[in-house]
């Protein structure tokens, strides 16, 4: 079991930058990929990005490729999702979540989620 808590997000100017973290419960951690995902109002959610448990290697969506950073800290059980050069498109509430499958795309490929946070762009 695995339970997942997001902090960091807020209300931000087009152009700047916020920095999310994930924190995870369980001695498991280091074994699940985590996933970062986002649901703007009336839209479906959708994958962001992606880290390995092990080796930081990640994988993003294309529109937040050069903006958008994963990493993750397995000593202290966070994620974080650092978003740079942020667009009024990129509003919507972000979840992480943990799952087995790097690649995985879908919210059905990961097993544990958490609460999701708020991210707003002002033009």
């Amino acid at each position: 079991q695995v339970q997942l808590v997001e902090s960091g997000g807020g209300l931000v100017q087009a152009g700047g930058s916020l920095r999310l973290s994930c924190a995870a419960s369980g001695r498991t951690f280091s074994t699940y990929a985590m996933g970062w995902f986002r649901q703007a109002p009336g839209k479906e959610r959708e994958f962001v990005g992606s880290i390995r448990g092990y080796g930081g290697y990640t994988y993003y969506e294309d529109s937040v490729k050069g903006r958008f950073a994963i990493s993750r800290d397995n000593a202290k059980n966070v994620v974080y999702l650092q978003m740079n050069s942020l667009k009024p498109e990129d509003t919507a509430v972000y979840y992480c979540a943990a799952g087995l499958n790097f690649y995985g795309r879908e919210p059905s490929q990961y097993d544990y989620w958490g609460q999701g946070t708020q991210v707003t762009v002002s033009s």
